[in-house]
């Protein structure tokens, strides 16, 4: 049986805190294989790269879960009792929950309303000596996503909640006082959804019966019970906070229309009704997101020769994934045409998790994402004009979620004749 290769250093954790998006990849390359063993945190960890290591991640009967992740993430992005902690059937009738509110016509009101926040926002840009993208769209879509989500917010609110569900994604790789911040965000948003939980229940509050907030807080488990609050606040969070980290992509995206000005303008011509999506989908491929994700091995196996013991932490390389040149011809170029002629594998594109929606533990909002970068691609290229001043576009990638070094500073936006689409373009 051949030996999985292993990192020479005693304890990989800080390695992989400075550069978690290149971690695993530039390590199987070193070795020359898709695997390699480490130690995270003190623990032995197995970490893999590539479309066949997914399929191997996303076999159920393999690997499960539960206790995968590491607690500073629970305690911050994710939370305790949701969906990515489940397993087996518990999983799957949890994530059917999920999947009901990716209706054609959800998706279509969720577009619509973030339009409406687009026009808002746009227009107090141009009133400013310049705007720093990434942030100001946090307000947008935390307003966008309450409002779909059916989760009531004051104006008075929306400085506060924005800056606690955006610390939930924005801080969750942190160390020190951001981590903590973190946490304390991650407190407050789930007293803050429970209450709005209670008061749904209570019928003090009726949002609309389709509405996320209203799914979830009369949900029943595989016992006939419903969720406890403080789960069904992580639920909700897990709709809504998901939604305000596309600002990390459509950041991205204003970085590729600035970097690839022959996007832009294929854009604004609009020959081809296909070409937003295709764009759209190079820049969830090229750009970083999030780096890995991670599982347990269920029971003894051995993969390709290697062995695999039971309780082993293994982590997928999603962003080296994206990169492998088995899958994509020359993967670091830019190029959203590739996708015209993608096999639509689910093991070799997983910026937000490979497998099966249904079955699998691959993000059930990935709709949500593909159809705001879409519309977010059209304001930019089409319904506002404005100038990118000089400043460090370059990618932090020891950045967790990695950014450009600005955050995107934009200036003397105007808007265009063109409206904000309120409906998914084509």
């Amino acid at each position: 049986m051949p030996q999985i290769p292993r990192t020479a250093t005693p304890d990989a954790t800080l390695a992989l805190i400075n550069d978690p998006y290149r971690f695993i990849s530039k390590r199987c390359r070193k070795y020359g294989a898709d695997l390699f063993e480490t130690r995270l945190m003190l623990q032995k960890a197995t970490c893999m790269t590539g479309p066949e290591a997914a399929r191997l991640f996303y076999d159920n009967d393999r690997f499960m879960r539960r206790g995968a992740m590491v607690g500073r993430i629970q305690k911050t992005l994710l939370g305790r009792g949701g969906v990515q902690g489940l397993d087996d059937e518990a999983h799957k009738h949890r994530k059917r929950m999920f999947m009901s509110l990716m209706s054609a016509e959800q998706l279509a009101r969720l577009v619509a309303g973030t339009a409406e926040e687009w026009q808002t926002y746009t227009r107090a840009w141009t009133l400013k000596d310049e705007v720093v993208l990434y942030d100001e769209l946090h307000g947008l879509l935390t307003r966008a996503a309450c409002a779909w989500a059916g989760v009531s917010l004051a104006d008075s609110e929306v400085a506060q909640r924005t800056r606690e569900i955006t610390a939930l994604f924005d801080y969750a790789g942190s160390i020190g006082p951001k981590h903590w911040w973190a946490r304390l965000a991650r407190k407050r948003s789930n007293r803050w959804i429970e209450t709005i939980i209670g008061q749904i229940r209570s019928g003090r509050s009726r949002p609309a019966e389709q509405s996320a907030a209203h799914v979830i807080a009369w949900h029943r488990d595989l016992n006939g019970k419903l969720l406890p609050p403080h789960v069904a606040a992580v639920e909700v969070l897990n709709v809504i906070r998901p939604i305000v980290a596309v600002s990390v992509y459509i950041t991205f995206v204003a970085h590729a229309l600035h970097q690839y000005p022959e996007c832009r303008r294929k854009l604004q011509a609009g020959d081809d009704e296909s070409y937003t999506e295709l764009f759209a989908q190079e820049v969830r491929r090229f750009y970083p997101f999030f780096p890995a994700v991670a599982a347990r091995v269920r029971r003894d196996f051995e993969w390709q020769g290697y062995r695999f013991p039971q309780g082993r932490r293994v982590l997928l390389d999603l962003y080296g994934t994206n990169h492998d040149a088995r899958s994509w011809e020359t993967p670091e170029t830019f190029r959203p045409e590739r996708f015209a002629d993608w096999d639509k594998s689910p093991f070799n594109f997983v910026p937000q998790g490979g497998g099966d929606h249904h079955m699998h533990h691959r993000c059930p909002g990935e709709w949500i994402t593909i159809e705001l970068m879409k519309q977010a691609s059209e304001v930019l290229s089409r319904s506002i004009r404005y100038d990118v001043p000089q400043q460090d576009l370059r990618i932090d990638y020891s950045r967790l979620p990695a950014l450009p070094r600005s955050r995107l500073i934009i200036k003397n936006v105007g808007q265009t004749s063109t409206r904000i689409p309120a409906a998914s373009p084509s």
